[in-house]
């Protein structure tokens, strides 16, 4: 039987909320460094909270009245520090002399979307099903829509959905305004101030200057560098790894390099990038990867201010032929990974840049999927579970259907933290059904 489907139930846009002196210093127009640019043809981030609904609230749909009016106003609040989440994406172009150059509009701009919406299922619905239920993706505004949209959608949405007994908060960002550093800052302070009632942030504020001038890119149409990517059918199934278990994988991996340099999130991407690898069945001499994303702000020289709003990241990748990562230890894969992420460098980093600025691009899932590969997204090290909103810890954190394929895995912190994660494995149903029975990955994870 087919779960209910999600009533929406009104819907507004929530502009900053600022001072007249603040007003004078917003920028109208913030210029998009080569990093958010090459993001114009992926998806929205979309990452959102699980509450249970508190005691106070009961079934009759007005006592969730005051919880919405808060997180508006608290929203708003927040946009004052992060007003570019209010705005729309805006294209300069001419013929001659040839121009084309994507930016943020700060002016031209309804502000950002705020939805309620309500579902007839529990926590438990949500929950207990061995796989994430597809009702999760419409928790979510912006579904399938990639980040060149943002000409025309909000940059940010906020859908609030009312379950029976739980409360979810789904956020939806333009990946080409924030990667997953400046997300969870955003979210992090929208938090704060909605539980201080205070309209100050007590965490660095966000620095949204990006870049010094304005890119002009090599293109007449944005068909020429937009591309859309519909995902097969997948399973979408979370794992948990104590603590206990993290600090194993990691203890094991080092053990066998004789070293203490490998870090938990390198030995638990080793530990997946095998197994996965080992369900694929594939030829001895396949070439496979395992792809991490890696923040840029603290390896350029001199570093990027800590609240560097926007995106600054790339992609590193360990490589290995599938029989090889097979026959060696947990540790040789770990190290891979490990050399990897150390060779990104300011000076790795500086080459990518020239080099795109040679030949810009984006990246297109379509065309850059390689299905012999596995990419690790995201990182446990983010605060998610601190966001409260006046209910206490959520229960899980739960992702639309952005950016997924067949061997995209997001960590997450688990719930108890201490070191916990916990893994959104997306897969082909054949190849999900042999990690279940994979005794290497189902020793290391908590059913």
């Amino acid at each position: 039987m087919n779960p209910p489907n999600v009533q929406y139930i009104s819907e507004c846009f929530i502009k900053p909320k600022s001072s007249a002196d603040e007003d004078e210093t917003k920028q109208p127009i913030i210029h998009l460094a080569p990093w958010d640019v090459a993001m114009l043809s992926s998806h929205y981030i979309q990452k959102g909270l699980l509450f249970v609904k508190p005691s106070s609230m009961n079934d009759q749909e007005n006592t969730v009245q005051p919880l919405l009016e808060k997180l508006k106003e608290s929203l708003s609040l927040t946009l004052a520090h992060f007003y570019p989440l209010a705005g729309r994406l805006a294209t300069s172009k001419q013929e001659s002399p040839p121009h084309y150059s994507v930016y943020i509009d700060n002016n031209n701009s309804p502000g950002a979307r705020f939805i309620h919406a309500a579902v007839n299922l529990t926590v438990s619905d949500i929950l207990s099903p061995v796989d994430v239920p597809l009702v999760v993706q419409s928790f979510f505004d912006h579904d399938r829509a990639i980040n060149h949209d943002g000409h025309t959608l909000s940059l940010l949405s906020i859908q609030v959905t009312q379950l029976i007994d739980g409360i979810f908060i789904g956020c939806s960002i333009n990946h080409v305004v924030v990667d997953g550093t400046s997300y969870w800052h955003f979210f992090n302070a929208w938090s704060d101030i909605f539980m201080t009632n205070n309209s100050s942030i007590s965490r660095p504020p966000p620095v949204l200057n990006r870049y010094s001038h304005v890119l002009n890119l090599p293109f007449t149409h944005h068909d020429q560098f937009v591309g859309r990517y519909e995902a097969p059918p997948l399973r979408e199934r979370i794992f948990h790894l104590s603590a206990e278990s993290v600090a194993k994988l990691k203890g094991k991996a080092n053990g066998e390099c004789q070293t203490n340099r490998i870090s938990s999130l390198q030995s638990v991407s080793a530990l997946i990038w095998r197994c996965i690898t080992r369900t694929r069945r594939l030829p001895y001499d396949q070439e496979t990867s395992c792809r991490m994303a890696v923040n840029n702000r603290t390896r350029i020289e001199p570093p990027l201010p800590e609240g560097y709003f926007g995106n600054s990241l790339q992609i590193v990748r360990g490589i290995a032929k599938a029989g090889e990562l097979l026959e060696q230890g947990l540790g040789w894969a770990a190290w891979r990974l490990r050399e990897a992420v150390a060779n990104h460098t300011d000076k790795a980093v500086r080459e990518w840049m020239e080099e795109w600025l040679q030949k810009p691009f984006t990246y297109q899932l379509g065309r850059f999927f390689d299905p012999c590969s596995v990419m690790v997204g995201s990182s446990p090290r983010f605060e998610m579970f601190g966001n409260e909103f006046g209910m206490g810890r959520a229960v899980a954190i739960r992702s639309g259907y952005a950016n997924k394929f067949d061997g995209k895995v997001t960590t997450y912190p688990g719930y108890e933290g201490g070191g916990s994660m916990d893994l959104e494995v997306c897969l082909l149903p054949e190849s999900m059904r042999d990690l279940e029975s994979d005794r290497e990955f189902m020793d290391a994870v908590c059913i």
